[in-house]
């Protein structure tokens, strides 16, 4: 037998013993009083009797007054036993009052519900918990089985818990759902201890029960985290190679797609590897998006607007069978947030809803100011009270159930067929919101649709404009020169054969030490550092640092194809730069270095990133 249950025996055998210790007692003083009431009313009755049989000379002859002093004894011995009789009882009931009273104590502020049920399911004794955590009163439970409001899945499980205690006498732990009166499910975790009667039969069961279920919504969040960051660690791990090589496939096929004319043979082929590539640069993306690992570029974003630009995208995305309904917001705030990715959640949700409603259907967008209040902040963990902006994307799809709903925003997890998705749509959704500050929920019933909300922290300011800049390259002084540094041969190639193309002189070197060579030897005036951040050796933080000692006119304009955590813990650098992210395309590419040159190189000359085009380069941001 376990310890716990050894000592919980212990303690429950010395009560009882206690308990008849004290109805000895009673049953004493009861018997004590019964025998001195008879001896008075036997003395009593004897001298009276004597009076009265007896002639009135003999009574003299024997002094009167002997037998009613010893009368009057009696009485008084009978007086101060029912004083001490009365004491003994006073005394009894105020323990019993004490010991109903720790009773009472223990049943109303104990934070577990409590109960004494028999074995067959009837209620005995409920505490008054069982309102404050599951709202019924104990007159709603008095008339109730134990078992009505017990999840029916797990209502087998209790049953034989139960006749389990009855038959070995040994209460187990377990864990089921119970129906709160509001009508959600929460987790309870129940203790039962066997209680035997005179028959040494169990009669009854204690039963402790406590609300686990926001332990339980931890857990899943803890596993969920664990998972995101073991995989957030393996995508950003590989992130700067995947990215170094998906940058050579993309230059160069832009190269074929110029030298072979839309007639040529090798056209289609060559588009189609565009298009993988590029679809594997999104992959990538997503997989840092859902782990939280992906750089982004904030901005000050009118989300009605950006729906508003994207329903026009939705409705090819969804078909015409779908109807599409967007309710934007009266003087909606403004949210900093990623443009790029807030359309991307938008379109995973779509995508998401497009499924859930192979037969037709209706997909409902909404924005509204919102408050997140102390309520919300006790039904969800971790959630900061304050203004929002929300999203709701509604459908009327099949909808999903608790267990789906578990695990819906977990990577790979997917319930389409088997290559029909890659299980990673709603966990970068959820990546990104978390990203972004934010917070989504989920409601869902088969049969019901679902309702995603997501609250997104209200942001100062107007909406900052993104505007298209056209690749320009400044030959004011003849061509400029460029010193390349990057550590992957083939992207380097790559690279200075594009910036050749384009008129730029290119120093080339394969670390920042070589780089350090080279600038020495070189006759010309270096007019931008084109590095990239994290390299074996020297950083480029660090090389562009050097460097501007010598050349206090030169830019500096970082790429990298790590996440932004690595960049800010390996590359020196700090958090507000512009850095080109990998993989680029050559357009980007010489808009980027057009628009660093054109720029003064006051803050190049500290060895500082210069700013870039909105559209050729990302803000590197704490997050």
């Amino acid at each position: 037998m376990p310890p716990t249950e050894i000592s919980q025996t212990a303690d429950s055998a010395a009560l009882r013993a206690g308990l008849q210790r004290m109805e000895h007692k009673q049953w004493w003083l009861s018997f004590s009083g019964v025998v001195v009431t008879l001896l008075l009313t036997i003395g009593i009755a004897s001298f009276s009797l004597v009076l009265y049989m007896l002639q009135r000379e003999f009574w003299d002859a024997l002094n009167i007054h002997v037998a009613v002093r010893a009368l009057v004894g009696m009485v008084l011995l009978f007086v101060v036993y029912v004083i001490y009789q009365q004491l003994q009882i006073h005394r009894f009931r105020m323990r019993l009052v004490a010991q109903e009273e720790l009773f009472y104590l223990i049943g109303e502020n104990a934070a577990d519900m409590i109960a004494v049920v028999t074995v067959d399911g009837h209620r005995l004794y409920n505490s008054p918990s069982y309102e404050k955590l599951l709202g019924y009163s104990s007159a709603e439970l008095e008339h109730t089985s134990a078992y009505e409001q017990i999840h029916p899945d797990d209502i087998q499980a209790v049953i034989a818990a139960a006749e389990q205690a009855r038959a070995t006498g040994v209460g187990h732990r377990l864990e089921y759902r119970i129906r709160h009166k509001n009508g959600e499910w929460r987790v309870l975790e129940s203790t039962a201890s066997a209680v035997p009667g005179t028959s040494n039969k169990v009669e009854k069961l204690v039963i402790v029960n406590r609300d686990i279920t926001e332990r339980r919504e931890l857990e899943q969040q803890l596993v969920l985290s664990q998972r995101l960051e073991a995989v957030g660690r393996l995508s950003g791990g590989v992130a700067h190679d995947f990215n170094n090589l998906l940058g050579v496939i993309i230059g160069y096929a832009e190269a074929l797609q110029t030298s072979f004319g839309p007639d040529n043979s090798l056209r289609e082929a060559i588009d189609e590897i565009q298009k993988a590539a590029n679809r594997a640069a999104t992959l990538t993306q997503q997989l840092l998006a859902f782990s939280r690992k992906q750089v982004l570029e904030l901005k000050v974003l009118d989300l009605n607007s950006i729906i508003a630009d994207m329903q026009k995208m939705l409705l090819r995305l969804i078909g015409e069978d779908v109807v599409l309904k967007f309710n934007a917001g009266s003087e909606l705030a403004m949210v900093k947030a990623d443009r790029g990715q807030i359309e991307q959640v938008i379109l995973n949700l779509a995508v998401n809803a497009r499924d859930a409603m192979p037969r037709s259907g209706e997909l409902r967008i909404e924005t509204a100011n919102a408050e997140l209040t102390e309520k919300d902040a006790l039904r969800h963990r971790y959630v900061i009270p304050g203004p929002y902006v929300l999203i709701k994307v509604t459908d009327t799809g099949i909808g999903m159930d608790e267990t789906t709903q578990a695990h819906i925003f977990e990577p790979f997890f997917t319930t389409k067929a088997k290559g029909k998705g890659t299980g990673l749509g709603l966990a970068t959704v959820y990546g990104v919101v978390k990203q972004s500050g934010g917070y989504i929920w989920v409601e869902s019933a088969p049969g019901k649709g679902t309702t995603f909300r997501i609250f997104l922290p209200r942001a100062q300011g107007s909406e900052e404009q993104t505007t298209q800049a056209e690749p320009t390259m400044d030959r004011r002084d003849g061509p400029r020169t460029i010193l390349l540094v990057e550590d992957e041969d083939s992207l380097r190639k790559l690279i200075e054969t594009t910036l050749k193309r384009a008129g730029y002189m290119v120093l080339a070197a394969s670390n920042a030490e070589e780089a350090v060579d080279v600038a020495a030897r070189t006759r010309e005036s270096i007019d931008l550092l084109l590095t990239d951040v994290i390299m074996p050796g020297m950083s480029g933080g660090v090389l562009a640092k050097n460097l501007a000692a010598h050349w206090p006119q030169m830019r500096v304009l970082f790429m990298s194809g790590y996440t932004d955590g690595a960049i800010e813990a390996h590359g020196d650098l700090k958090p507000g730069l512009v850095l080109l992210r990998k993989p680029f395309t050559g357009e980007t590419l010489l808009r980027a270095i057009g628009d660093a040159l054109s720029q003064t190189p006051a803050n190049g000359a500290n060895g500082q990133a210069v700013p870039a085009a909105e559209n050729s380069a990302v803000r590197l941001v704490q997050t």
